[in-house]
């Protein structure tokens, strides 16, 4: 596929919208009939969530804390989005233990995954959806291939109701979280990653059954730092193209914390409906004029243990 294809293209598939220049009807297709081996690593997440940043770690733990691979090889090719279009090439020639990423929602790739029977092991990582709806927003506005996701009020509610690019967070996260009894899969949140670097590299590598000696363990998190990826080519991308990704618009890692929506009120309109609980949403939209049915969806999706665990811990 050419560079510059398909920027203003968008893939429905599974009533889910992807966007055209990384997807394809064949490629989503080929993600679902994918034949997942032994030894294999998912890394699974909803966009903005902290994927990046896992990529980074599973890579320097499976290299022992050497940071050549992560400095000389760029993470779409050493930790490949499986739904992609170039991915199904690289599997062809991958070495053991293959990194696979995928913001695929269960829905469509449990079947894939269940049916291989194959030993598979899923690191799932979730990010406090306040911080995700702020991130995803900023990344439209940078990312050429996605559409304009107009005022900030108009992609919250999108953003609530399932229908932005990669559907909904809530089916995403209740999606796989609720499997964790069926499949070998560690939950990791974005908020346990910034709290504490060392203590998840520790369980993601006991995980991986990679176990680490201390000073490989201190290389990995000092190469997993915000600051170190920051500046790193193969994991910022600024190796893509400004006419696909226009990071004068804003760095595509911006700035890597908890609840950095409270810093965007300038170029947030409303941004102050992020500030109020998760649990008190519905009568937030209602006050900013998004109500009805909607309202009723979005209460009812996030009454569930993990979501109010999340609201209770995070937010």
């Amino acid at each position: 596929m050419p560079y510059m294809a398909r920027l203003d293209v968008t893939e429905t598939f599974n009533g889910i919208l992807f966007p055209g220049h990384l997807h394809t009807q064949e490629s989503l297709q080929f993600a679902l009939t994918f034949l997942f081996q032994d030894r294999d690593i998912v890394i699974a997440s909803y966009p903005k969530s902290g994927t990046t940043w896992m990529q980074q770690i599973v890579t320097l733990i499976c290299s022992r804390g050497d940071p050549h691979v992560s400095h000389t090889v760029p993470n779409w090719t050493r930790a490949p989005w499986l739904e992609q279009y170039y991915s199904e090439a690289l599997m062809e020639s991958f070495i053991k233990p293959r990194v696979i990423t995928t913001h695929l929602p269960y829905q469509l790739l449990g079947s894939a995954v269940q049916g291989s029977k194959a030993k598979v092991r899923i690191i799932y990582v979730s990010r406090n959806p306040k911080d995700v709806v702020v991130s995803f927003y900023h990344f439209h506005k940078m990312a050429k291939f996605l559409p304009d996701p107009e005022s900030f009020s108009n992609f919250l509610y999108r953003f609530l109701e399932g229908s932005v690019h990669y559907g909904s967070w809530f089916d995403h996260v209740l999606g796989w979280t609720n499997q964790d009894a069926d499949l070998n899969l560690l939950h990791i949140s974005y908020e346990e990653m910034l709290l504490d670097p060392k203590g998840t590299i520790k369980k993601v590598s006991s995980f991986l059954q990679r176990p680490l000696l201390e000073d490989e363990v201190n290389s990995c998190v000092k190469h997993s730092t915000f600051s170190s990826m920051k500046h790193n080519q193969m994991i910022n991308y600024t190796l893509v193209s400004q006419e696909i990704m226009d990071q004068s618009k804003g760095p595509f890692m911006r700035k890597g914390g908890r609840k950095q929506r409270y810093s965007v009120v300038s170029d947030v309109p409303n941004t102050k409906i992020l500030t109020q609980p998760l649990l008190d949403l519905s009568r937030v939209l209602k006050n900013h004029g998004i109500s009805g049915a909607h309202c009723k969806v979005v209460h009812a999706k996030i009454n569930s243990n993990y979501l109010q665990h999340l609201a209770t811990n995070y937010i």
